[in-house]
């Protein structure tokens, strides 16, 4: 780097999978075990309402990999690989110098439980220590990854514990600067367990009086059961970002590092339609999103609305990158430095597999649209869109956060929801390319007077 020229951040993103935003203490919670995500909120910038483009794991890595909607990806459900001729977050970070490198679960490239070749996995060329679907190849508490010659390399012991061992070898292998994004398994369930699962001794922590989330109250699913062992699995997940962070202190590069912390979506335990994720729920939606390092350790708490496809565009930004006109997101950094405004905002949500589902998340309100299949709601399965979408969810989330009543079809809100349907036809067009028919939904048992 020639004198004069202004020092490239080290980029580390770490994500989880099926993490709530209210599991951080820092989001007005009254959890208190993440002591290390509260500080790095408190110090850098927190995103009050950070909305997840498609609340699925395959999906969503593909969209925040390129920084393009699921369907403009090719991959709109799991099981499907991303083209490699995308253009990837390591692709735009190692054109400029930068080393890349990618740790845990990869998601994209349909090879499942055998290694991943080089042409498939996106660009990150520096340091590959993965699978393809991590769940597939590990346990909670052993099994293997491959390293970049698709040899597996073994582990025993908490498999969120391995994956920052591995990361921790990462930080100190890369050259500066250097992109590294760490994909943990954590919270998600264990595929074949149908379970959560904590670190022995964790979810005992939790047992007695854990916090129910308003959203869950008094309604059927596992979260009784379950939430011991998920708090149980975001504490360990605390305790691996503070070891991570601790491992930029020891190469003295956290002053130089960019840190960002986020999750593909959150979890309702089967508390809406019999899902843990995959619909427009808040709580299937909404992820914590935090920033620290260079730029962002102002103590800043952004209140608009902001989709995570937001993330690709501003960790480009924030390491002096243009950002491509592909990406549909837009850098948070004017409205971290004040001069854009921070208020409303707006998230597109595309759903699958559950069900062909489009929804839009407003500072006030959520509102919803899914296809008719043969098989009722459900039936996401075999194609990314629909020339046809019945309202189905309407939510005041100023009055009812916890989105315990829908108002789709009220006639006293016809006029709210046909502002809203506008705005959500006018991302599909934008998006999509499409035009579908949206048909308002009719219930009889409404009186008009």
């Amino acid at each position: 780097m020639t004198d004069g020229e202004p020092t490239k951040p080290n980029v580390l993103l770490v994500l989880t999978d099926q993490q709530r935003w209210d599991t951080v203490g820092e989001y007005n919670s009254p959890v208190n075990f993440t002591p290390t995500l509260d500080q790095l909120a408190t110090k850098g910038t927190r995103i009050e309402r950070a909305i997840t483009p498609q609340p699925l794991c395959a999906p969503f890595r593909a969209a925040f990999q390129t920084g393009k909607y699921a369907t403009e990806t090719g991959v709109w459900r799991n099981s499907l690989r991303l083209d490699e001729e995308e253009k990837t977050l390591a692709h735009y970070f190692s054109a400029t110098g930068y080393d890349v490198g990618f740790v845990g679960s990869w998601h994209l490239a349909s090879t499942f439980d055998e290694p991943v070749p080089p042409q498939l996995r996106g660009g990150y060329e520096d340091y590959w220590l993965a699978a393809d679907v991590a769940p597939f190849t590990t346990h909670p508490d052993e099994g293997y990854l491959y390293d970049d010659r698709g040899k597996s390399v073994e582990f025993e012991g908490y498999r969120a514990d391995a994956f920052t061992d591995y990361a921790e070898r990462a930080i100190e292998t890369l050259e500066e600067p250097f992109f590294l994004m760490v994909g943990y398994v954590e919270p998600h369930y264990q595929n074949d367990r149908w379970t959560f699962v904590a670190p022995d001794g964790y979810a005992e922590r939790h047992e007695h009086n854990p916090y129910v989330p308003p959203d869950l109250r008094n309604r059927p699913g596992d979260w009784y059961q379950e939430l011991p062992d998920y708090y149980g699995i975001i504490e360990r997940i605390d305790e691996c970002v503070g070891r991570l962070l601790s491992t930029l202190e020891r190469e003295s590069i956290r002053d130089d590092t960019v840190v960002a912390f986020t999750s593909d979506h959150g979890c309702h335990f089967r508390t809406r339609p019999g899902e843990h994720k995959r619909t427009a729920h808040e709580s299937a939606v909404r992820v914590p999103a935090i920033l620290s390092g260079p730029g962002f350790d102002q103590g800043r708490t952004i209140e608009q609305v902001t989709s995570v496809l937001d993330l690709p565009p501003t960790l480009l930004d924030t390491a002096g990158i243009e950002i491509p006109n592909e990406m549909h997101g837009k850098s948070i950094l004017p409205v971290i430095r004040g001069s854009d405004p921070d208020r409303d905002g707006e998230a597109f949500i595309q759903i699958s597999e559950a069900e062909i589902g489009r929804a839009i998340r407003t500072d006030r309100w959520k509102y919803a649209v899914a296809a008719p299949t043969i098989n009722g709601w459900r039936g996401g399965n075999g194609v990314p869109a629909s020339d046809i979408y019945l309202e189905r969810y309407l939510y005041d989330l100023r009055r009812d956060p916890e989105e315990q009543i829908n108002l789709v079809g009220r006639h006293d809100y016809r006029d709210v929801a046909d502002t809203l349907r506008d705005r959500l036809l006018d991302s599909i067009r934008d998006i999509e390319g499409e035009d579908p028919d949206i048909r308002a939904f009719e219930n009889p048992g409404y009186q008009k007077h």
